[in-house]
């Protein structure tokens, strides 16, 4: 037996002229979504809105991995009509009765996109719930907190009802902002930040820097399950594993101990930015939110800045940490990131990191490390895996 869902979007409406362009990606999006699933299913555009026709089978499958997909706003499960006032009354009724209680409240709420149709959007809100009420005596309208929304949109060729929403993540469709790379930690805040770029449009490629022995395979595999997340609402990340070992024994054998995370984030900014060329990525992403920790105060995030000449965007600089972790909750990426498997910079902070350090302090102390060496070493040694969603 078929299914049918209907597919809404929001912010693409704004888009004018380039509003195709932001309709054909979404298109694809979708359907790139979907391609994993048991059972066929088709997808079809008409005049603002999706429709994916599939199984029974396939519903909620489906409907669960639409909720992933950027650019969606909100996604029901519907039935169909005929152009017929009499059909549509008795297919409300179909619908209604698959949560029917005696004594409970509903209400009729049309939207008439085809004003052909010889009833305006209020007379057919009167009609159907009078044919409703006439069905079912034990119901009651309430039209300011309903138990029971009936909806209905009157299109071109069908009518759609449908009583359930389900929220999707909103935003652009991913790829039609260009691409970023994401500075990767396990911790909570750069996979939230990933997620934004993405609910952006951005299609992101992750990096992460590991540091064997000190950190093992669960901080790897901590970081693959990340990717795993992510990938659910981008289709497919690339994860670049860059070797940092060498590179902090040098930092923390010859430099200043203050100066040892903001000499390493200098470090990985410049690995980020010759990675970034190479993979023709404009900007990068990080999860850095303002006077978080140490390494985050505005003097850290100029002298971290001055490495590169590409943008750095932090989608969480005036985000607390609560508002954060309920994010990383909601997009299923906290009980990950809180595994006991520690990131390369977390393992090294030093007991006083500078808050404020200097230009100046730290070019002296870079002179200290054969720091061109050490980075053309770390790119040659980068292991690059790519990661589809499921």
């Amino acid at each position: 037996m078929e299914s049918l869902l209907l597919i809404r979007y929001g912010e693409i409406a704004l888009k004018g002229k380039n509003r195709p362009f932001f309709e054909k990606k979404l298109f694809k999006n979708i359907e790139a979504a979907l391609q994993n699933l048991k059972q066929p299913f088709q997808v079809e555009f008409h005049r603002g809105r999706y429709y994916v026709t599939t199984t029974e089978e396939n519903l909620f499958p489906a409907l669960r991995r639409l909720q992933k997909v950027c650019g969606i706003v909100s996604i029901s499960p519907v039935s169909q009509a005929d152009l017929d006032l009499d059909k549509i009354c008795r297919q409300a009724a179909r619908l209604l009765a698959a949560s029917y209680q005696p004594g409970m409240t509903f209400k009729v709420n049309t939207r008439r996109a085809n004003k052909k149709f010889p009833y305006p959007s209020p007379e057919i809100n009167r009609l159907v719930g009078a044919y409703l009420l006439k069905e079912n005596p034990g119901l009651k309208v309430d039209v300011h907190n309903p138990k029971t929304l009936v909806n209905i949109e009157i299109r071109e060729k069908k009518t759609y009802l449908y009583s359930q929403v389900f929220q999707g993540p909103g935003g652009l469709p991913v790829g039609v902002t260009g691409k970023g790379l994401l500075l990767l930690s396990g911790g909570i805040d750069s996979p939230v930040a990933g997620w934004m770029a993405l609910k952006r449009g951005v299609k992101i490629e992750a990096l992460h820097f590991h540091s064997p022995p000190f950190t093992g395979e669960g901080a790897i595999n901590k970081v693959l399950d990340l990717c795993q997340q992510l990938a659910a609402y981008g289709q497919k990340i690339t994860l670049h594993l860059a070797p940092f070992t060498e590179i902090q024994q040098e930092i923390m054998s010859r430099c200043p101990r203050p100066l040892l995370i903001t000499l390493m984030r200098r470090v990985m900014f410049r690995i980020a930015d010759r990675l970034a060329q190479k993979r023709k990525i404009t900007v990068l992403f990080t999860g850095e939110s303002l006077g978080q920790v140490s390494s985050q105060t505005l003097e850290n995030l100029v002298a971290i800045n001055e490495v590169t000449a590409l943008p750095v965007l932090r989608p969480l600089i005036g985000f607390d940490k609560e508002e954060i972790v309920e994010i990383s909750r909601e997009i299923n990426t906290y009980p990950i990131s809180i595994r006991p498997f520690e990131d390369c910079c977390t393992l090294f902070i030093p007991r006083h990191p500078a808050t404020r350090p200097t230009l100046d302090q730290l070019a002296r102390a870079e002179k200290k490390i054969a720091l061109e060496e050490l980075i053309t070493r770390c790119l040659e040694n980068i292991e690059s895996r790519t990661i589809l969603s499921e």
